[in-house]
């Protein structure tokens, strides 16, 4: 098929907008294509600091096309035959024809009233009457036409995150000045310009030309196709391919750190961006003067990275080494000498300032960065980082008794968590807080213990990053995530579907992580409570101190009830449901994520309780048990019982889970409820203990009998007692399975 190529070249195109701006580029295009009866095979998009790239194969033309409209009765007003005729490419001149018609069609046997200019007009007479029909041929259009339709359209409406206008007075935008637009089909080009109306457009309009690399290859030239486009670019210092720049980087980086005996910290994002910011990758190495090889590695890592954007180097013991990477865009005479030394000269100013806050913060202790916290807001109605504080060391204290950590370190780490949000370092380099806090603390003469958890309560960053293990750290990583979730729920700042501005999933799938990979047996309702209940004390005049209380207020009045065993007023439990409801439904995103069955947790959520490793682990065992034979039977028979008592207690219900032993007339019913009588007590003791594997299989016990029972048995008999008695066994069979899982949330 023939082949179209298009290329949008312009001035550099920032590297985190080239990807989604090449997908854009290509769902638009497909997508116009496809309304116009084309199916682009082989679209592909690529993407560089100045161009975007697409090419694809199409159909010369789309083929014909022949639908029939229904229209009006040949009797409708004129208004309405009129209307029609418009929507088919007729006028009223075919109007006398259509009266004339009128009364006269038979069953099978079209009149025709028009035809031709590719409409046929005919009245034809159906079941309610006669009524107007259209049959439109709609013609082979050729491909290039539709192309130079179309994309004038597209480029006017790429949704770029930022765009920008350029000279003269067009309202043509890009994100940076667009200079040349090469589209071939077929070889030939596809002729259209960007103007519209009295708008020029920068006068842009497509041709068959482009340009190599700025420096190396300047200047315009012709291509015919894509293989000739990707070969004459590669000739003039261009590599079209993101993948394969990336790769270019990758490696070169990499053998230049190998010949120096040491190995890139692995940053496959960085590859990415440095990917976009180069049209011919010429990796380069540079030294880092000795004077500064004592900073923290992170330090300079981030230096290095965020302001440079050049790759860290360390040795086979993971120290850093004093060397960094960068990749040019031009192959220097000099074999890149004089680039890397003036790379060198920019790193050693940066890392001068990096130096002077570093040595500048030392000054001080950690702790007495705290009475600035007092001044920087957390959030309006949240109070000061100070308050905050306060409440961390109030419920990482708490959390710490409940988790077996040191109650007064991880006190003291909650207290010194945040006060490096107040150094001139982090202050310069946001991307450390917590890691500049740790070498603080450590210099401070702090407990490494301390200082560990203040480095990593904020962790995971990500799905990729590990969680704290140490309880110190794990107590002051918890505080940090449900202080978060439960000031921001209480103050109506939940997520949305379509933002998440506080990272509340992101804090809830961490403390998820925190307690399932650590296996943490704890009461996460009354830890959420405890969170919330720091928070009238602590908001100041920055807030209204019942801000929280009229969230619980509004759970209670829909119904929710507090469980009466909780320390905390009503009404704090009642909020601390509807967070665990929250994290509950997060949880069953990362079972999904994970390819769990989501459905399982969803059947032990109502009597789970909330403690989330308890609750894995009865979703795990009924997940076994409904692997199995006596499982699967058990599931139907549940769903049996579930259908008959619903449906009955609409009638006369509902029908409590109690049985007359003399109203048990059949051999089958007898059995089902001394079964019953056996399994109900064992599962609950083994629920009790803990011991899920024994409860199923207490329940693993009635498949036999409940079998029987449904092939022998009329549950809804004559005799309204026996109907009645009937009814409260399969309530007792409900209640049974239902205090291990509610089965009806099973799936499948």
């Amino acid at each position: 098929m023939p082949e179209l190529l298009l290329e949008l070249f312009s001035e550099e195109i920032p590297a985190r907008m080239q990807a989604r701006a090449a997908e854009d580029l290509a769902r638009l295009v497909g997508e116009a294509l496809k309304a116009a009866g084309l199916q682009a095979e082989g679209l592909k998009s690529l993407y560089g600091p100045r161009r975007l790239t697409l090419v694809a194969e199409l159909p010369a033309a789309t083929a014909p096309v022949e639908e029939e409209l229904a229209g009006p009765a040949p009797e409708a007003p004129e208004r309405a035959l009129t209307g029609f005729l418009g929507k088919v490419g007729l006028d009223e001149a075919v109007l006398p024809a259509i009266r004339a018609a009128a009364g006269k069609a038979e069953a099978g046997a079209d009149i025709a009233v028009h035809e031709g200019a590719g409409v046929t007009l005919v009245v034809r007479k159906e079941k309610k009457g006669e009524k107007l029909f259209a049959k439109v041929v709609k013609p082979s259009v050729p491909t290039g036409d539709l192309l130079a339709k179309h994309l004038p359209e597209i480029l006017r409406k790429m949704p770029w995150p930022k765009s920008m206008r350029w000279g003269g007075t067009s309202s043509f935008v890009w994100v940076r000045p667009l200079k040349r637009i090469l589209c071939l089909f077929d070889g030939a080009v596809v002729p259209f310009s960007l103007a519209l109306g009295e708008d020029d457009g920068h006068r842009l309009a497509s041709s068959d030309r482009t340009e190599g690399h700025r420096i190396l290859s300047p200047g315009d030239f012709a291509v015919h196709n894509f293989s000739d486009y990707a070969t004459q670019l590669a000739a003039k210092h261009v590599v079209i391919d993101p993948v394969e720049r990336a790769r270019l980087v990758r490696e070169g980086v990499a053998a230049l750190a190998a010949a120096e005996g040491v190995e890139v910290v692995p940053d496959e994002g960085l590859v990415a961006e440095v990917a976009g910011l180069v049209e011919w990758p010429v990796p380069l190495l540079g030294r880092i003067d000795d004077a500064f090889m004592d900073l923290p590695p992170e330090l300079m890592r981030t230096t290095m990275r965020v302001n440079q954007r050049y790759f860290a180097l360390r040795r086979p013991d993971g120290s850093a080494a004093p060397f960094f990477a960068l990749a040019s865009n031009i192959a220097a005479i000099d074999g890149g000498k004089a680039v890397a030394a003036g790379n060198e000269r920019v790193l050693r100013a940066r890392l001068s300032d990096a130096r002077f806050f570093w040595d500048l913060d030392r000054k001080q202790t950690l702790e007495t960065f705290l009475p600035k916290l007092e001044t920087v807001v957390f959030h309006a109605k949240l109070g000061t980082q100070g308050q905050r504080v306060a409440r961390l060391e109030r419920l990482a204290r708490y959390l710490a008794r409940k988790l077996g950590a040191d109650v007064e370190l991880a006190g003291r780490a909650a207290k010194l968590a945040k006060a490096d949000l107040a150094t001139g370092l982090v202050g310069e380099f946001p991307e450390l807080q917590g890691i500049i806090g740790r070498y603080y603390a450590l210099h401070d003469g702090e407990d490494a213990r301390v200082a560990e958890a203040i480095a990593a309560h904020y962790r995971p960053a990500g799905p990729g990053d590990a969680v704290p293990s140490e309880p110190v750290a794990i107590a002051v990583a918890l505080a940090d995530k449900l202080d978060q979730l439960a000031g921001f729920f209480a103050a109506d700042e939940r997520p949305t579907g379509s933002g998440d501005p506080f990272a509340l999933r992101r804090a809830a799938l961490g403390v998820i992580r925190i307690l399932r990979e650590n296996g943490l047996r704890l009461d996460l309702s009354d830890a959420l409570a405890e969170a919330f209940f720091g928070y009238p004390q602590a908001v100041g005049s920055t807030a209204n101190p019942e801000f929280g209380l009229a969230v619980a207020q509004e759970a209670m009045k829909a119904g929710f009830q507090p469980d009466p065993k909780s320390d905390h007023p009503p009404m704090v439990a009642a909020f601390a449901a509807g967070l665990l409801d929250f994290l509950a439904d997060r949880l069953r995103v990362q079972l999904r994520a994970e390819g769990e069955r989501h459905d399982v947790l969803a059947a032990v959520l109502p009597g789970g309780g909330a403690d989330l490793v308890r609750l894995l682990a009865r979703a795990a065992a009924l997940r076994a048990f409904l692997e199995g034979e006596d499982g699967a039977n058990l599931l139907a028979a549940s769903r049996r019982a579930a259908n008959i008592l619903r449906i009955e207690d609409k009638k006369d219900g509902p029908h409590a889970a109690a049985t007359d032993a003399g109203l048990l007339k059949t051999a089958p019913e007898q059995a089902l409820s001394a079964a019953l009588d056996i399994a109900l007590p064992e599962a609950r003791a083994a629920l009790a203990a803990e011991d899920d594997t024994t409860a199923m299989a207490a329940l693993a016990r009635l498949r036999a009998p409940v079998d029987a029972f449904f092939v022998d048995t009329v549950v809804n008999d004559a005799d309204p007692a026996l109907r009645r008695n009937r009814l409260g066994l399969l309530a007792r069979l409900r209640a049974a399975i239902d205090q291990v899982a509610d089965f009806s949330k099973i799936e499948g």
